[in-house]
């Protein structure tokens, strides 16, 4: 079979031929149709990730046609990329949780082998390619904003970073919850395009006094979804109401300096830690997207054959929405 190969740090992904996959007892082997990328993949090839191994099928995200595997067999269907989460609905398993792409292949192939209880039906209203852009960004956004978040009709919410995977959908399943919602980004394009899908505001990030001019626009924030951690942590304290719930699921700017530590006890605020979702959030995620006719925002659509090219625009950062591989 074809598939695109990371062979070693610091390499450009390969289009190869790969020895073909075979299913074991409580496995499901998929025809992958489409397939999309997420910073993880890009971290891999860069040797910046954590159990690195070489060479490697990455992708975590994938929608196909399954071509064994019990009742599951020629159903369309897209992946859980949480492996193993284990018991806890809580927390993820300590010893046992990985993600599909790493240590085991991924998606980014002509097929893939998954445990069957990692299928679940495709929504019936996305293509293969809206669908293969669901998975990992889509649980981790539902499981931040609406698990931990608990985000509900008429609450402010704030979602920084408005352009990449998470943070769109966290704006879409906000907005259909009902709520009012908010954005940050670097880009004036990316916050015209998110009030185009339903924000009533937003800031951009870049400009001084963005906070100061937040507060102007909303207000304080119920609840605050947010993938950058950095200095910026305790602008996004002061922005929260007494009360609020400050949910964090990425720290791209690394830890911040310092916290003011008074801002939490005094204003009784909840910091939440978030991370993808159990199987339980992956199916209330699909579920949702399908009784809101939600459609996945896809960038960039490339061929298997342009892998590479594929990875450096995801590297670039300039992308609104997934970006996905056509298989």
């Amino acid at each position: 079979m074809k598939a695109l190969v990371i062979t070693e740090k610091n390499k450009p992904v390969e289009l190869l031929s790969v020895a073909d996959k075979v299913a074991a007892a409580g496995q499901a082997l998929v025809k992958v149709y489409a397939a999309a990328l997420n910073h993880r993949d890009v971290w891999i090839q860069k040797g910046q990730y954590a159990g690195l191994k070489f060479p490697i099928i990455p992708g975590s995200d994938g929608a196909g046609v399954v071509i064994s595997g019990g009742d599951w067999t020629g159903k369309e269907v897209i992946i859980d990329p949480a492996l193993h989460w284990g018991d806890a609905p809580g927390y993820q398993s300590p010893t046992d949780f990985h993600i599909v792409g790493l240590p085991d292949d991924g998606t980014l192939a002509e097929y893939v082998v998954v445990p069957v209880a990692n299928l679940v039906d495709k929504p019936a209203h996305l293509s293969f390619e809206e669908a293969a852009a669901l998975p990992l960004a889509g649980v981790t956004a539902y499981r931040a904003s609406m698990v931990r978040g608990q985000v509900r009709a008429g609450e402010r919410v704030l979602i920084t970073g408005i352009g990449g995977g998470v943070a769109l959908f966290a704006l879409q399943f906000a907005v259909a919850a009902g709520a009012k919602v908010y954005v940050t980004s670097g880009s004036d394009e990316k916050l015209a395009r998110a009030k185009a899908m339903g924000a009533l505001g937003g800031v951009n990030y870049r400009t001084p006094d963005w906070a100061a001019a937040l507060r102007a626009q909303a207000g304080a924030f119920d609840v605050i979804v947010d993938g950058a951690g950095g200095d910026g942590m305790n602008d996004l304290l002061d922005l929260a109401t007494p009360g609020g719930r400050l949910v964090f699921y990425g720290s791209t700017r690394g830890n911040p300096s310092s916290v003011v530590l008074r801002r939490i006890f005094w204003k009784q605020l909840n910091v939440l830690g978030s991370t993808m979702g159990s199987p339980a959030d992956f199916a209330a995620m699909v579920d949702f997207v399908g009784q809101h006719g939600i459609r996945p925002v896809v960038d960039r659509v490339f061929a298997m054959d342009e892998g590479e090219a594929a990875f450096r625009y995801m590297d670039e950062g300039m992308q609104f929405g997934k970006i996905v591989i056509r298989i």
